[in-house]
């Protein structure tokens, strides 16, 4: 019973269609729009709605051409030819910056709808064209940057600039996307900064600027690397030689103080005619430092 009723009510349906004519039952589809960002066109409608049934669609366009030189005949748009979606990719029709008339029919077993057909024109130089998606590297001293592909119709500007000299911007234009593209040799620690826009030659518009990017270059290793090899080397040398000299000094030290505690004394005996009569003897003991001066004068 739960599937004789939705049956019952398909066969009446078709049946009131056949009797009364489809194309007053079917309506046609309305809120046809385009949405077009980034040269990529799709063809949007609100749903017919049939209980109990599966409603198809086909979409038609009509370019210049038609309208000027074929007798205002439309194309129809094979991947859109009874779809039962509501939504169309008509990107690879609008192949010209032309005026478009598009229109959209519903379809239910052999009855269709009346056209519904889009207000206005569509032209493809109205797409919404959107900053393009970038990563920028700094390999050693490489300032490189990466593009995300957006297709054959798309171009890039690229602009940097080493930070704080703004007014020095240097710029590059790229038409194929495939890897990581180099873009300058950077000063070593320096600051290097990065922006790029798409332009869509076919339709002469660019896109905004996307946000800035920066990256800095690695300081010069080089200078760094020999400062610190010698502080290296100098600590070193410093370390082996303070113990030797330090041992060799108090060897020194050690030894002339030995010298003086050992070294005998000498004995002067002075003869006085009528002092040594007069007193024992006399000895004076000198140390040798000082008898070497009386010695020599």
């Amino acid at each position: 019973k739960l599937f004789f009723f939705p049956l019952v009510h398909s066969f009446f349906s078709f049946l009131l269609l056949g009797i009364l004519g489809g194309d007053v039952l079917l309506p046609a589809p309305q809120s046809i729009s385009i949405l077009s960002t980034n040269m990529k066109h799709f063809l949007t409608w609100s749903p017919v709605i049939v209980q109990g049934a599966t409603v198809r669609y086909s979409v038609e366009f009509q370019g210049e051409y038609e309208r000027e030189y074929a007798n205002g005949s439309w194309i129809p748009i094979s991947e859109c030819s009874l779809t039962t979606a509501t939504v169309c990719n008509i990107t690879e029709d609008i192949s010209a910056t032309v005026a478009y008339k598009l229109r959209v029919r519903a379809e239910l077993g052999a009855t269709r709808s009346r056209w519904g057909t889009m207000k206005g024109f569509f032209n493809r130089v109205t797409t919404s064209l959107t900053p393009p998606l970038l990563r920028v590297l700094a390999d050693g001293y490489h300032l490189l940057v990466e593009l995300a592909d957006m297709g054959p119709a798309f171009q890039f500007r690229v602009l940097y600039w080493k930070k704080g000299h703004e007014s020095r911007v240097q710029q590059k234009v790229m038409k194929e996307v495939n890897s990581m593209v180099h873009l300058d040799t950077m000063e070593a620690g320096a600051e290097y900064c990065v922006k790029a826009q798409t332009h869509v030659e076919a339709i002469n518009r660019s896109s905004s600027f996307s946000p800035t990017h920066c990256v800095r270059a690695q300081r010069d290793t080089s200078v760094w690397l020999v400062t610190a090899l010698t502080s290296s080397a100098g600590f070193a040398v410093a370390a082996l030689t303070l113990p030797f000299l330090t041992w060799n000094i108090s060897k020194i030290l050690s030894a002339s103080v030995f010298q003086k505690e050992s070294e005998p004394p000498i004995q002067l005996i002075l003869h006085g005619s009528e002092e040594a009569e007069k007193c024992d003897l006399m000895v004076v003991v000198m140390p040798s430092e000082e008898v070497l001066q009386l010695w020599i004068q």
